[in-house]
């Protein structure tokens, strides 16, 4: 079946060069960078319904042009001879078909002119970030302790005394 989800579209190594966070963490091994950053973007996929696709050159890496999932994000890794940004680039070509968003995370702009002339929307490695930030605080909201009693009212509590009496009194003959 047809994944007919908006698509995000993520350049992978714009994006940990982008968060200090993941630079940091880039420079005791880039695997524990990609694997942080491929954590984040499956949480957001799972927060957001979009389908999130990570982009990375190959040249950091063996395995040219390999395609795989991790956490239900599909990664790419570039051809041979190949940047990240041709490979989006030719992502969005496949995709842009089909009735659907696709947002493009990247500190490339200028690289990326064609795309967003097509149609695609962009959203800065700070932007996505500062989302990505915005929906774990709301997922922890929703599961911290009691935060579904203090949320939802029986309509017992809704009702002024009064009425609660009457509709006692009703039940009762």
């Amino acid at each position: 079946m047809a994944d007919w989800r908006d698509i995000l579209l993520v350049d992978g190594y714009n994006m940990i060069g982008g968060w200090p966070d993941l630079a940091a963490l880039s420079l005791t091994g880039m695997q524990g960078a990609r694997d942080r950053l491929l954590d984040m973007l499956a949480d957001y996929q799972a927060f957001s319904g979009l389908r999130v696709i990570a982009v990375f050159d190959a040249y950091r890496v063996p395995g040219l042009g390999r395609s795989f999932v991790q956490g239900k994000v599909q990664v790419f890794f570039t051809k041979e001879k190949e940047t990240a940004d041709e490979c989006i680039e030719r992502l969005v070509g496949e995709f842009n078909h089909r009735r659907r968003q696709i947002y493009v995370a990247t500190s490339d702009f200028v690289e990326q002119h064609v795309i967003f002339a097509q149609g695609a929307l962009r959203i800065s490695a700070r932007e996505l970030r500062l989302e990505i930030e915005e929906n774990q605080r709301q997922v922890k909201k929703a599961i911290e302790p009691g935060s579904i009693s203090s949320t939802r009212h029986s309509l017992e509590e809704k009702l002024p005394p009064e009425v609660r009496k009457r509709l006692e009194d009703w039940r009762r003959q």
